[in-house]
């Protein structure tokens, strides 16, 4: 009996001695000797189960954690402002539905519990299928799409904010961010730089305001069922008028015979004001503000609705301030604590501004043309966000992408309420597909075109994902 094995095309013959020395040997290394009922693998297939690197596995575990505390940490926070202010309020408003502070609680707690999971499974799904699409094609091989496609993965995972829950608002922002990253690729690029030119201009901003706010304020006083709940509400408080009013605004507007002029007049009672309201009357100057004339009410709106905006912006400030700068608290308190209230008293000074020019411009407006209809309203309300002039550069784009995402899932709601887009041809989730796409391409820019993004976004992103290697490198190994 004899064994031979290859070595560098040599074959060399095992003697009966050597093999039952090599026998031996392996009895004694073991202390139980089994029979093998184990198949034969074939050489082919041998070497093709290898374990999962722990630093790939640790780069997962992070990314989720990390995720999952910033969704369960802007959720938890916006939820206990409003557990706050609804300790703060005596008694609910009318209509609202009453829930226990219990079930508030519980709600609250679930929905931050939610949004950290998304949060969560977005980031470690985005890892997950970079670190595996690297693994299967090559590092440098995938460079160009693998954070494209790993995007577009990750991005059903907002299917765990609720698979009946519809988050259109949100979709539309993120795609909005998503179309500024791709203009600014543009921007620079050789072949669509001439293309993507007149997106460099300098009030842009202001002009998608004035987009933006012509359809949402529109729909504030004609269709206000076309407005996120939360936006609607938000509104409403800040526009500074009840809802028997802009009911009145919104009959005559339309055409229609007023079908509330009487309770006008009770809310005007209600504030010891006595306003005579002609049936016919034009133009709904005396539905807006009474007896007072436009110029006056201009100025006494302006100052109420300042004192509505100081409550909004003091945290929006004053808490980044109290965590972001809590070191330079201890070293230059003065000087951080006066740019939070300049920048409180700015921002509040834009909002306020911004609701009272809304009734000013369309007073001036159906004054001028002694009418009052659906085109004046828009034309009436455009010319409201040139307010946005008085905030920071730096804020104008995220306030413009902000109120631009509301204007156009409002817009498409009208158009579809109206018959042009019918309900059997629209997508179910269309939410998750425009979220999907949308982070497919933040993802890929934040891959190959870093300098595309602000440093404060690229902070966190490379906090959560941490910082892409170059295409040409191995990712995270000691040699690179």
């Amino acid at each position: 009996m004899s064994l031979a094995a290859a070595d560098s095309g040599d074959i060399h013959r095992y003697t009966p001695e050597e093999v039952d020395n090599f026998h031996n040997d392996n009895v004694e290394s073991s202390e139980l000797q089994l029979p093998s009922i184990t198949p034969s693998i074939p050489r082919s297939f041998r070497g093709t189960f290898v374990m999962v690197p722990p630093e790939k596995l640790q780069r997962v575990l992070v990314a989720s954690a990390k995720g999952f505390s910033i969704g369960a940490g802007i959720k938890g926070g916006l939820a206990l402002f409003a557990i706050l202010a609804r300790f703060a309020r005596k008694k609910p408003p009318r209509k609202e539905i009453v829930l226990t502070n219990g079930e508030v609680i519980v709600s609250a707690l679930k929905e931050t519990l939610r949004y950290g999971l998304f949060l969560g499974t977005f980031a470690g799904t985005f890892v997950s299928m970079d670190e595996l699409i690297a693994a299967l094609g090559g590092h440098r091989r995938t460079a160009r799409w693998r954070a494209l496609l790993a995007g577009a993965v990750a991005g059903q995972s907002m299917l765990l904010t609720g698979l009946e829950a519809q988050h259109t608002s949100l979709a539309i922002y993120i795609l909005m961010r998503a179309s500024v990253l791709a203009s600014r690729c543009g921007i620079k690029s050789k072949r669509f730089g001439r293309i993507c030119k007149p997106l460099t201009w300098k009030h842009g901003d202001i002009f998608l305001m004035c987009l933006s706010s012509s359809q949402i304020l529109s729909a504030y006083i004609l269709k206000q069922e076309s407005l996120p709940a939360s936006y609607k509400s938000f509104l409403n408080k800040h526009g500074g008028k009840d809802a028997v009013i802009l009911q009145g605004v919104k009959d005559i507007a339309s055409g229609m015979p007023f079908s509330n002029l009487d309770a006008i007049k009770k809310y005007y009672k209600t504030m010891g004001v006595d306003v005579k309201l002609d049936p016919n009357m034009k133009v709904p100057c005396s539905i807006v503000h009474g007896n007072q004339s436009c110029g006056d009410h201009i100025i006494s709106f302006l100052i109420q609705a300042y004192k509505r905006a100081l409550p909004v912006y003091l945290p929006v400030y004053l808490i980044p301030a109290l965590i972001v700068h809590r070191k330079g608290l201890l070293i230059r308190p003065i000087t951080i604590l006066r740019k939070s209230l300049i920048g409180t008293a700015r921002s509040s000074l834009f909002l306020s501004v911004y609701c009272a020019s809304a009734w000013m411009w369309t007073c001036f407006l159906f004054r001028i043309f002694k009418r009052c209809n659906v085109p004046m309203v828009a034309m009436g309300t455009f010319p409201t966000g040139l307010a946005l002039a008085i905030e920071k550069k730096s804020r104008r784009i995220e306030i413009s992408l902000y109120c631009l995402a509301r204007a156009i899932e409002s817009f498409f709601t009208c158009i579809a309420d109206a018959g042009y887009l019918p309900q059997s041809r629209t997508i179910k989730r269309a939410d998750v597909v425009v979220f999907s796409l949308s982070t497919a391409i933040i993802m890929h820019c934040y891959a190959q075109e870093r300098e595309v993004f602000r440093s404060k976004y690229l902070n966190v992103l490379d906090w959560v994902f941490g910082v892409p290697p170059p295409p040409f490198e191995t990712p995270r190994c000691k040699d690179s």
